[in-house]
């Protein structure tokens, strides 16, 4: 009889630290000008949406990040640029008033972010990566690959709302050749299990502290839900039907006239979608994407089911029971690999529903990282033991009932910003991000 233990799975030894921190940062940095570089000059300065930054901002404001935390705060260098520092607060200027600054432009942006980087990296040379919270474990360059990579993941969805002719490619993921899924549903055992980490060294700190949850058994969802269920719920009349939602989605579906995903439409009996400037098909056994929180949960609702809580996904996702163990990811504690999920935008959209065999839970969950963010029924807070770090304004204030807790990664998150702890939020009316779901239910 195996004896639960109830810890998580530390980390595979690193390589060098210094070698990972490189390869993080400059695998970003090639990223960041893969989002940049194939477009018009005018095209970085226009603003595509209110509820995007120019791209030159991003571009500027990721130089600007690195240059803070690790050329002021590691190194104790004055500021390259007092004078902008100011505009590339996130906190200072909202998104929709971005446009209105005196930016850099994106030959400055370039250079300045290119200028950041070389002094970086004749730091990195040079940085003994222990002796602080910041340095142990190289955190605060693995903080700021992760930074960058989320602003990537930002650009992106930018490309999605930007209007024009295509300027991205990827190809299509390859259909799955393993098994298919043993059923719609999987159970997942009560009992307790380890959440969150204490051990992964380029965590954050809203993953942090590890602790242990005691869940009652719950079925949930094998794979996300597709775009055919999606519709099966659209054509019994869920956009039009009341008691399906929570109070403020159904002022949102009435206010905005609401009727399918974001960048669906109808045309000839036949749902087509807009995807980086081209207009296809909907594909029928691809997860749902761009559906808010209360499209979620209305379809939850529809389907005598709910959505899953930030605990229960983690268990689905995480929890060995054979070991009692949280794995950091549901394929083990290796490093994932094309074989175990769509991610690092080596795909333009998700996988099809089922892939991705190898990248398993125990329980036989599967596509848990990568290919659609899934929004939880859980508000963001704070674990147990919480501490800021290494500033309140990364997680801390966004605390509280106002922020929806989406778990797993999307096609468009790298690795690096990707784990089985690790925790994105946002309002519940979005859509532009690239956000999906699955459901569960009480046994």
């Amino acid at each position: 009889m195996t004896t639960e233990t109830h810890h998580e799975s530390a980390p595979p030894a690193p390589p060098d630290l210094r070698e990972r921190a490189v390869a993080a940062l400059s695998a970003a940095r090639a990223r960041t000008a893969g989002l940049t570089d194939p477009v018009s000059d005018a095209d970085l300065t226009a603003q595509h949406s209110p509820l995007m930054s120019p791209l030159v901002w991003d571009l500027a404001h990721i130089g600007s990040m690195e240059e803070l935390w690790l050329l002021r705060e590691v190194a104790g260098r004055e500021s390259m640029h007092p004078e902008i520092d100011p505009l590339y607060d996130a906190f200072e200027h909202p998104r929709s008033e971005r446009p209105k600054l005196p930016l850099l432009g994106p030959e400055a942006a370039r250079r300045y972010a290119a200028e950041v980087r070389g002094r970086v990296f004749d730091l990195l040379e040079q940085t003994p990566l222990e002796g602080t919270a910041l340095l142990d474990g190289g955190y605060v360059f693995g903080m700021i690959a992760q930074h960058e990579q989320q602003h990537d993941e930002t650009m992106l969805i930018t490309h999605q709302l930007r209007q024009g002719a295509a300027v991205l490619t990827a190809p299509d993921p390859e259909p799955s050749r393993g098994p298919a899924p043993e059923g719609p549903e999987v159970l997942v055992p009560g009992g307790p299990f380890t959440m969150g980490t204490s051990a992964e060294p380029w965590s954050l700190d809203n993953e942090r502290p590890a602790h242990v949850r005691d869940l009652p058994p719950f079925w949930i969802d094998t794979v996300p839900v597709t775009n055919s269920a999606y519709q099966a719920f659209m054509a019994d009349g869920g956009y039009r039907e009341p008691r399906w939602w929570a109070p403020e989605g159904w002022e949102q579906i009435r206010t905005h006239d609401i009727g399918s995903p974001l960048f669906w439409r109808q045309e000839g009996g036949q749902w087509l979608r807009r995807r980086f400037g081209v207009t296809e098909p909907v594909s029928a056994d691809e997860p749902v994407l761009h559906v808010s929180w209360y499209e979620a949960d209305a379809y939850a609702r529809w389907a005598g089911r709910r959505l899953p809580t930030e605990a229960e996904w983690e268990k689905a996702a995480r929890h060995d029971p054979a070991t009692g163990r949280s794995r950091r990811y549901p394929w083990g504690d290796a490093d994932p690999t094309p074989a175990h999920a769509n991610l690092g935008q080596r795909h333009l959209r998700p996988a099809g529903a089922g892939a991705y065999p190898a990248g398993a839970s125990p329980l036989g969950v599967r596509q848990l990282i990568g290919d659609v963010w899934e929004w939880t029924s859980s508000d963001f807070l704070p674990y147990p033991g919480f501490r800021p770090f290494p500033y309140r304004e990364y997680s801390e204030v966004f605390f509280g009932p106002e922020h929806k807790v989406l778990r797993g990664g999307s096609f468009a998150v790298d690795q690096v910003a990707c784990r089985g702890t690790f925790r994105n939020w946002d309002l519940p009316v979005r859509r532009q991000i690239f956000s999906g779901f699955r459901t569960a239910r009480d046994l």
